[in-house]
C-alpha cells in the first residue's frame, strides 16, 4: 500500500464517525479536487512567469489549435471557451495589446479573430513549457500506468460531463 494522504485520514474519520456511511468516492472525487488545485495553482504559476493568465493563454491556444489561418470569429471564440461574448472582447483587448491577435470584419456584423506571427510564437514557446513542465510532473507514473489513468478519466469525463467545454479549475478571471 503507498503513502497515506488526506483523502485517506478523510476516509478513516468518515468510517470511525459513521461506519454506516460508504466514504470511497472520497479516494477519487476528493483526489481529483486536490490534484485540479494542485495542477491549477501550478500552471497559473508557470504562466505567470511568462506574463500570461490562464484565460488569455485558452484564447492563445483555441486559436492556434484551430489550424491555419488561426482564425475565429468571437462568436466561435466564445462558444469554444465556454464564456461571454463580454468575456472574449475583454481577453481580445488584452492580446491585442499585446500584439498577439488582431481583430478584422468578417461576414455580416461578425468579427474575425487572428493570430499574429508574434502570437503564434509566444503560444507555441508557452504550450511547449506547459507540456515538458507537466510530463515532469507525471514522472512518478510509468507510461501504462498514465494511459490507463487517461482512459478511465477520459470515461468519468464522458459519462459526466460530455464534451462540454470547460473553464480553468479555478479560473474566474475574463
Amino acid at each position: 500500500m503507498g503513502k497515506a494522504d488526506r483523502a485517506a485520514a478523510i476516509m478513516a474519520a468518515w468510517r470511525r464517525e459513521r461506519p454506516d456511511l460508504d466514504p470511497a468516492s472520497v479516494a477519487i472525487v476528493t483526489r481529483i479536487w486536490h490534484l485540479a488545485k494542485f495542477f491549477g495553482d501550478d500552471r497559473r504559476k508557470l504562466l505567470g512567469q511568462r506574463g500570461i493568465d490562464p484565460s488569455l493563454m485558452d484564447l492563445l491556444e483555441t486559436l492556434r489549435r484551430s489550424g491555419e489561418p488561426y482564425a475565429l470569429t468571437t462568436r466561435e471564440l466564445a462558444a469554444q471557451s465556454a464564456v461571454t461574448p463580454a468575456a472574449i472582447s475583454q481577453r481580445l483587448a488584452r492580446a491585442e495589446q499585446r500584439g498577439w491577435v488582431t481583430r478584422e470584419p468578417a461576414r455580416g456584423r461578425a468579427v474575425l479573430v487572428r493570430l499574429t506571427d508574434e502570437g503564434k510564437q509566444v503560444v507555441d514557446d508557452t504550450a511547449g513549457a506547459i507540456f515538458d513542465h507537466e510530463g515532469d510532473l507525471l514522472g512518478a507514473l510509468s507510461e501504462e500506468d498514465r494511459s490507463v489513468l487517461a482512459e478511465l478519466l477520459r470515461e468519468l469525463c464522458v459519462d459526466l460531463v460530455g464534451d462540454a467545454p470547460t473553464v480553468h479549475v479555478g479560473d474566474g478571471s475574463p
